[in-house]
């Protein structure tokens, strides 16, 4: 009688749980931040016009973003600000291109595929694909995000490393190569919100990604919302030319390319005087 009670309980938990998950759903919003590390080739450039390049990009890249979510399905996005000006220091400009502003990340964990609409050198593309989710290690080490008790996992992956210069006096760039660097991501989940979504393109995780440390950048959940009132509804984007995300980064290869030829060729400033800076990895 005891294992029956105890069978009958087991079997209970399982049905709420699976209720529990099939009807979930929810609006988390992340906070980003992105640790600076530029170097400013140039003796011109003096402690106080650093400081001010280095305090307005720093500014750029804290964004806030929304994630949408059904037990599937998700909707990741920028929360929308007032346009930004460029950043200027002494005569100097300087614009930070490619900021994803209007990019929206559909994802659908059930059919392991992405669709993301993004602008790009000002067209719209539509790129779909599988979800390349990567091999996480699961471990033991636990902490509390807000009221969720969360676990760690990581990964590592190897990228090339962007160097950062200033060219001035109308001297030559010096073309540099990319270097490989060993980055540890690592992120943590809670199995209280039984999602396998996360921001951006973190996901596949035995519940919802709170927090991510990748390098430089740091993405963590500073409010959720589960089953709200309004219900959540998630819409496919479906704008922009079709392509797969292999003739994406063709596309966007490029036109990097094409505009550090640009660069090159009549980037200079009147004064002699341009300033060229990096970032990416």
């Amino acid at each position: 009688m005891k294992s029956l009670i105890q069978l009958s309980l087991v079997l209970t938990f399982i049905c709420l749980s699976q209720i529990h998950a099939q009807s979930i759903q929810g609006e988390a919003t992340y906070k980003s931040h992105r640790q600076m590390k530029i170097e400013l080739d140039s003796s011109q450039v003096n402690d106080a016009m650093r400081q001010q390049i280095m305090a307005q990009l720093k500014k750029q890249f804290e964004r806030e973003y929304t994630l949408e979510f059904t037990n599937y399905e998700s909707i990741y996005k920028q929360v929308e600000t007032l346009e930004s000006t460029p950043l200027a220091g002494d005569g100097m400009q300087i614009v930070v291109a490619g900021s994803g502003d209007s990019d929206i990340l559909y994802t659908n964990t059930k059919e392991n595929r992405f669709t993301n609409q993004n602008e790009m050198f000002g067209k719209s593309f539509l790129i779909k694909d599988e979800l390349n989710l990567p091999e996480w290690e699961l471990t033991k080490e636990t902490k509390n995000i807000g009221d969720y008790t969360c676990f760690k996992a990581t990964y590592t992956y190897e990228r090339d490393v962007m160097r950062t210069r200033v060219r001035r006096d109308g001297g030559d760039v010096e073309e540099t190569p990319a270097e490989k660097e060993s980055i540890t991501v690592s992120a943590w989940y809670t199995p209280q919100i039984p999602v396998q979504h996360g921001p951006a393109d973190y996901q596949g995780l035995p519940g919802m990604i709170l927090e991510v440390n990748d390098a430089e950048l740091t993405l963590l959940c500073s409010k959720i919302v589960l089953n709200p009132k309004s219900g959540i509804q998630i819409k496919e984007p479906t704008k922009g030319k079709l392509v797969n995300q292999e003739e994406n980064d063709k596309i966007l290869e490029k036109k990097m390319t094409e505009m550090n030829e640009r660069f090159e060729g009549d980037g200079r400033r009147e004064d002699g005087n341009s300033i060229e800076i990096r970032i990416g990895g």
